[in-house]
């Protein structure tokens, strides 16, 4: 489906992966003005959506589908829209579809103590592998799909807000995040940037245990000669992009930057250019992925 991304919608269907924070979704999407309803039954979608059209459409309406619907077919979506999806109404709807790695899903569920709900008598990565699978044919199809991995609930709220809120179609919402290379580059990113290149706090014992955020380290890395080449042509590069894909109807955009340990280059690097998007019009919030881990014992370090 292809939805207007300006102004709200009468409908939305909100659905993803058990666990990625549908119901937090349902409560902001209510917030905004919407009747949410959780776990509606397919086959009664459409007589719901008559009913309200024959009514007037007393306002905007979020439905939460997802794997523990009685009887929940993902083809189903597709029969059951499809007689919705004509001239007049394919603006109105749209498909929210929330998803989240497999590991913190699988912390989530721990945490909570909760069965999933595929899972069965199974282990919780059973159960996510099978609704993984269930639900590609609707993750392929969604209007937006969220990765809520690494957002807050406030960070949640901007993206659905810029999309389906009253004043949707205003400025995405836009997270520039630092990590480390050696936990992996961050699957939802549209832009990385690798700042391995910089001259290495870490290799500095006064800088070691400190971050990029400290001023000490992020002198540091300024200093390097090449910072400012890089810095100054990544801005150049990104500020003609970000209308364009605010033109595409996007909601929020990730732009990543590495470092080895994710602790210091990389979090200067992205505070600089979170600071530098932000005196825009542009929402821009700093993530660091992966800042509050530990970093490795003295002994290995010098041994790198």
């Amino acid at each position: 489906m292809s939805a207007d991304p300006s102004g709200s919608r009468a409908l939305v269907l909100v659905t993803g992966m058990s666990g990625a924070g549908k119901s937090t979704a349902l409560k902001i999407l209510e917030d905004l003005g919407y009747e949410a309803i959780d776990n509606l039954p397919l086959s009664l979608l459409s007589e719901l959506v008559q009913a309200r059209g024959e009514n007037g459409r007393p306002g905007p309406l979020a439905l939460g589908i997802d794997s523990r619907t009685r009887g929940f077919d993902p083809g189903d979506i597709e029969r059951y829209l499809e007689p919705l999806l004509g001239e007049g109404e394919r603006g109105e709807i749209a498909l929210l579809f929330l998803d989240c790695e497999t590991e913190v899903l699988r912390r989530r569920f721990s945490e909570t103590r909760r069965p999933h709900p595929l899972a069965h008598d199974e282990p919780v990565d059973e159960g996510i592998r099978r609704e993984r699978a269930l639900l590609g044919w609707v993750r392929d199809r969604a209007d937006l799909t969220v990765n809520t991995s690494r957002l807050s609930v406030r960070d949640l709220r901007s993206i659905i807000a810029a999309r389906f809120g009253p004043e949707a179609g205003r400025a995405p919402a836009i997270f520039v995040l630092s990590f480390a290379y050696s936990r992996g580059v961050p699957p939802d990113a549209d832009f990385v940037f690798d700042v391995r290149f910089l001259t290495n706090p870490h290799h500095v014992p006064a800088l070691r245990p400190l971050t990029g955020r400290e001023p000490e380290v992020a002198r540091h890395v300024r200093d390097d000669p090449a910072y400012g080449r890089f810095f100054e042509g990544m801005v150049a590069m990104l500020t003609p992009l970000l209308p364009a894909f605010e033109r595409d109807g996007r909601s929020y955009l990730t732009i990543a930057l590495g470092c080895t340990g994710g602790r210091h280059r990389s979090v200067a690097a992205a505070e600089d250019l979170a600071e530098t998007l932000g005196g825009g019009r542009w929402q821009v919030t700093a993530r660091h992925r992966d800042l509050d881990t530990e970093p490795a014992a003295p002994a290995m370090q010098a041994n790198r």
